[in-house]
C-alpha cells in the first residue's frame, strides 16, 4: 500500500484512541516528509537505507514505510486495524447510523493538530456527508484564534475544498465563536454573516457566579448568527488538562431561550466532556430544545468520537428528528440560513 497512507492511517487510529500527541505525530510528521517524494523514490530510499538516515523518519516509522513498499499492510497498522474494529461506545448504534455531519471540528488554523484537507477527507473515510470547520476566534489566543483577516482566507481554502470534492461531501465554513463577558460574540457581523456554521462558547472566567454567566450565555444566544450553544457548562471529566467543575448558570432559563432562539444544544461528545451532563440534558429535552451532536475533534481520529455523543444521546433519549446532525445536508442549510 502507499506508504503514505500508511503512516497516515495509523496516525488516524492512534487519535481515535486518544493516544499521546507526540506519538501520533511521529506518524504525521513522518507522513509529511515522504510526501513529496513519488512512490518509486520511497520505495528505492527505504531499500538503500537512504530514508532510514533522514531527519523525521524513527525506527517505527521506517519500519512501516519498509513494509508499505514491499507491498504488504504494515503489522503496526493491521493492529490497530484489529482494534479499531471494536466501537468506542458500547451503545447508542441505532442512533450512531443516523448521523449524516457534525458541525464542530478544529484544524491546524487554531488549534488542531491536522490541516482542513486532512479533516475533510477523514470525515469522508467515516461516511459522513458534511463537516464544519470550526476554528476559534481571535480572543482566545493561547488556541491560536483566527482573526477576521485569517478567517477570510480560511474560507478561500474551505471553497478550494469544496471545489475538489465529488459532490458527494460538503465542507461547511464555520467559527467557534467566544461569547465575551459582556455577552457579545467575538468575531464581527460581517465576518460572521460569511459563514455556514456558528458554534458559540464561553472560555473564559467559567467560575463567575450564577447570575453573570447566566447573563453572558443568554446574550451569545441571542445573536442571531448563533447556530449552536458549544459545550454549555465547561466541565472536564479527565485529559491531560486536569478536571473542571460545572459552570453555574440558570438552566432552566438557558435552554427555554435556546428553543425560543433556534439555537441548538451541542452534545459535546469528547470523552472528557461529556457535556452536558445526563441531568442538563434532560432539562433541555423537556424545554423543547434541538440538539447538535458533535465531535469538537482536534485531529482527524478524533472525528470518530461522535460515538461517544450518539450513546449518551441515545441513553437519555433524545429523538433522532431533534438532532440537527442527523439531517440531510439541504434541510440542515435551510435551517441554518433561517437564523440570522
Amino acid at each position: 500500500m502507499d506508504a503514505a497512507d500508511a503512516l497516515n492511517e495509523i496516525a488516524f487510529w492512534l487519535e481515535r484512541s486518544a493516544a499521546p500527541t507526540f506519538k501520533v505525530q511521529a506518524f504525521r510528521k513522518a507522513a509529511g516528509v515522504i510526501s513529496g517524494l513519488t512512490p518509486d523514490e520511497v520505495a528505492e530510499r527505504a531499500r538503500d537505507g537512504r530514508l532510514k538516515r533522514t531527519k523525521g523518519i524513527g525506527e517505527t516509522t521506517f519500519a512501516v514505510i519498509r513494509q508499505a513498499v514491499d507491498g504488504g499492510v504494515p503489522d503496526y497498522l493491521e493492529k490497530l486495524r484489529q482494534g479499531g474494529a471494536k466501537p468506542l461506545a458500547a451503545g447508542g448504534d441505532g442512533l450512531r447510523a443516523q448521523l449524516r455531519g457534525d458541525l464542530h471540528s478544529h484544524s491546524d488554523w487554531s488549534d488542531g493538530g491536522s490541516p482542513p484537507e486532512l479533516m475533510a477527507a477523514a470525515a469522508r473515510h467515516l461516511g459522513r456527508d458534511y463537516l464544519a470547520l470550526t476554528d476559534h476566534s481571535p480572543n482566545l489566543k493561547i488556541a491560536n484564534g483566527l482573526t477576521a483577516e485569517r478567517l477570510t482566507k480560511q474560507l478561500d481554502v474551505v471553497a478550494g475544498l469544496n471545489g475538489d470534492a465529488d459532490g458527494g461531501f460538503r465542507l461547511l465554513s464555520g467559527i467557534e465563536v467566544d461569547i465575551l463577558e459582556n455577552g457579545e460574540l467575538d468575531q464581527t457581523p460581517e465576518m460572521l454573516d460569511r459563514l455556514d456554521v456558528v458554534v458559540a462558547s464561553v472560555h473564559s472566567k467559567l467560575r463567575s457566579d450564577r447570575r453573570t454567566m447566566t447573563e453572558r450565555m443568554l446574550g451569545g444566544i441571542s445573536d442571531p448568527h448563533t447556530n449552536v450553544l458549544g459545550h454549555c457548562t465547561g466541565r472536564l471529566l479527565q485529559g491531560s488538562r486536569g478536571t473542571r467543575p460545572e459552570s453555574e448558570f440558570d438552566a432552566e432559563r438557558i435552554f427555554a431561550a435556546c428553543a425560543e432562539a433556534n439555537v441548538a444544544v451541542e452534545i459535546n461528545s469528547r470523552p472528557e466532556r461529556q457535556d452536558p451532563p445526563d441531568n442538563l440534558m434532560q432539562l433541555a429535552l423537556e424545554a423543547g430544545c434541538l440538539f447538535s451532536i458533535d465531535s469538537d475533534a482536534h485531529a482527524p481520529g478524533q472525528l470518530d468520537f461522535l460515538q461517544y455523543g450518539a450513546e449518551r444521546a441515545e441513553r437519555n433519549g433524545v429523538p433522532a428528528e431533534r438532532i440537527i446532525t442527523t439531517w440531510l445536508l439541504d434541510r440542515l442549510l435551510e435551517w441554518l440560513n433561517s437564523r440570522n
